[in-house]
């Protein structure tokens, strides 16, 4: 499986939000939409930066409420790591798993943003793999 094929089932819409908005923006879009990341884009197209739940966290733990006040830019992520349609499920589990990211931007051919994959996505697709390989052996050992 493939982000493509995931993106197949999950679809391939993606918040984002701008570089000026502010984290209480951003931690509002966060809940409303029950999600743990937002691209930055001015565009829609283009990444900029990405901003994450232990961004604002982090920001208001050091700043307290008034951190909320803000901008996105001046905590976001901007070395973005992103993946392409063609990547597997275990090049993706090594990939978040190495570099402590739950969020994956997915970029088309062109570079510009196609989709986000998270970490739930990814073990929903390898389980889902796990449990076909199983029904294929249990069939064979079965001689069905």
């Amino acid at each position: 499986m493939n982000v493509q094929s995931i993106l197949g089932s999950k679809g391939n819409a993606v918040e984002t939000i701008a570089q000026t908005a502010t984290l209480f923006d951003a931690a509002r879009q966060l809940g409303e939409r029950k999600i743990g990341a937002l691209v930055v884009s001015g565009d829609g197209r283009a990444i900029e930066g990405i901003v994450s739940e232990r961004d604002i966290v982090r920001a208001t733990s050091g700043g307290g409420a008034e951190a909320l006040d803000n901008s996105v830019g001046s905590v976001m992520s901007t070395d973005v790591i992103t993946c392409s349609c063609g990547d597997g499920v275990d090049q993706l589990m090594s990939l978040m798993t190495d570099r402590r990211i739950r969020h994956l931007p997915v970029v088309d051919d062109r570079g510009h943003l196609a989709g986000i994959i998270s970490i739930g996505d990814v073990v929903k697709a390898r389980l889902a793999e796990l449990e076909h390989e199983n029904e294929a052996l249990t069939q064979y050992i079965s001689g069905h």
